[in-house]
């Protein structure tokens, strides 16, 4: 009996193991920082992009400072669509490297685009543009063809020099989309699908 109350009172009397030192806990913390960033880069860079619109083009679609989550993946498995908002490189000679614009696709490769009597013609059919609340108030423009990988783009606001798009800058190729728009996620009050 002497011989257990020996053995139990060594038992009790050696050290516990210790916890993690603060500093293995904070490099633990930083690690785990650094992998979520590179993962939230790399999603940015080619995956998805929250963008801010800019500028009255879009109205009444999108105000500014709406903010816009882009799908920059979605145009690798299809191709983009007549009625798609994207956001794409500003392609004029005039803009930086980083200028980015939001527009609307209205024309795709082989369409017929002409703007007559204020009204938007894509192969001579005259187009219900429900997302805009004016006809064109810019002078007639074409009729042009588009050619293969071009597409026609342009704001919703067609009130007169309210929108810079193909009837300025001409049509773009699918190497200058960044990406489609999806939705509009803030303000909260107006969040919706595009």
């Amino acid at each position: 009996m002497e011989h257990s109350t020996f053995e139990e009172k060594n038992q009790k009397s050696a050290p516990e193991p210790s916890g993690k030192s603060w500093t293995a806990e904070l490099w633990d913390w930083v690690k785990t920082i650094v992998v979520a960033f590179v993962i939230m880069m790399l999603l940015n860079l080619f995956v998805f992009n929250l963008s801010m619109v800019k500028g009255q083009s879009m109205q009444p679609t999108l105000v500014e400072y709406d903010r816009l989550f882009v799908n920059k993946i979605v145009y690798h498995f299809g191709e983009p669509d007549r009625l798609d908002v994207i956001v794409l490189r500003d392609p004029s000679e005039d803009a930086g490297k980083k200028d980015y614009l939001v527009k609307r696709i209205v024309g795709l490769p082989g369409d017929k685009i002409e703007i007559k009597d204020h009204h938007l013609y894509v192969n001579d059919v005259q187009q219900t543009e429900s997302y805009t609340d004016t006809e064109v108030q810019d002078p007639d423009f074409g009729p042009i063809t588009l050619e293969p990988d071009h597409f026609f783009v342009m704001g919703d606001n067609r009130h007169e020099g309210k929108s810079k798009d193909s009837r300025i800058f001409g049509s773009i190729t699918s190497s200058e989309i960044v990406g489609k728009a999806e939705f509009v996620f803030w303000p909260f009050s107006e969040m919706k699908k595009l």
